[in-house]
């Protein structure tokens, strides 16, 4: 409360006693000032005309220094020129008159502590808004960046399958691949010559095309060795897990020749 007459802020000080505030009094707008570089204040309200610094004047700068703060003015004097311009500017949020209905003043009071605590929680809000698209602008600049990095691993690991599987098809030995499912999910062209009379052996399963022997071998976990005969040839087929260096999950099954095995 800022004004120049003692009684006046006396007779204040009696109309908000039963309120829920802390009422803090200046004789001037300059005292005002420095109370509320002191203090935290939510409203402040002024007389219009005082000596040395007017009303509005002194709201002006209360806006500059606290833009937050809710201001009003309480005068007898009805400047309306000084005082409409104060409330275009966004100086003043209300003009009331001397002399003053007590409850219409402790109304207008109240309202302007809900105007301010209202615009405290938007900024509040807005606060936290700003903060989550912060950061939700650095997770998805994190995302990009990692996606980057997966869609260029991802290419290098097709360009290093291409080449393991051009490497298996090029093998002079039989290989084959079968899943959880006891399908053929992957043969060479020498697999498909020995095993499957040159037809295509990939999508069928195992158990229709495989003799009993590699079926067995299939069958079991872990690493299998066996000679079989094949067509008339002796093969040392060797089944084991697949998985251990990749993401790939069922059985490989790969047979050399006997005397390429004996030599070895």
């Amino acid at each position: 409360m800022v004004d120049d007459e003692e009684n006046i802020l006396a007779a204040l000080r009696r109309t908000l006693r039963r309120e829920p505030y802390t009422v803090l009094v200046a004789n001037s707008g300059a005292e005002g000032l420095r109370i509320l570089a002191e203090r935290h204040v939510d409203v402040v309200v002024s007389d219009q005309r005082m000596p040395g610094m007017s009303g509005t004047d002194f709201l002006r700068s209360v806006k500059k220094a606290y833009p937050h703060t809710v201001r009003m003015v309480l005068s007898g004097y009805t400047e309306l020129k000084s005082v409409t311009d104060a409330i275009n500017e966004g100086a003043i949020y209300k003009f009331l008159t001397k002399p003053w209905d007590d409850d219409h003043l402790r109304a207008n009071i109240a309202e302007a502590f809900r105007h301010k605590a209202l615009a405290d929680e938007n900024r509040r809000l807005a606060h936290e808004l700003a903060l989550s698209n912060e950061q939700l602008a650095c997770a998805n600049e994190s995302l990009k960046a990692h996606l980057a990095v997966t869609e260029r691993e991802l290419l290098i690991d097709g360009a290093a399958l291409e080449v393991a599987r051009e490497v298996v098809e090029a093998l002079p030995l039989p290989v084959v691949g079968v899943d959880m499912d006891r399908l053929i999910v992957f043969a060479n062209a020498e697999a498909e010559r020995v095993l499957g009379a040159g037809g295509p052996l990939l999508g069928m399963a195992y158990d229709e095309v495989l003799s009993s022997e590699l079926q067995s071998l299939l069958g079991v976990g872990g690493t299998q060795v066996r000679s079989v005969r094949i067509g008339g040839q002796g093969f040392v087929a060797r089944a084991s897990e697949m998985g251990r260096d990749s993401r790939s999950i069922g059985r490989l099954l790969v047979l050399l020749p006997e005397t390429s095995h004996a030599a070895r």
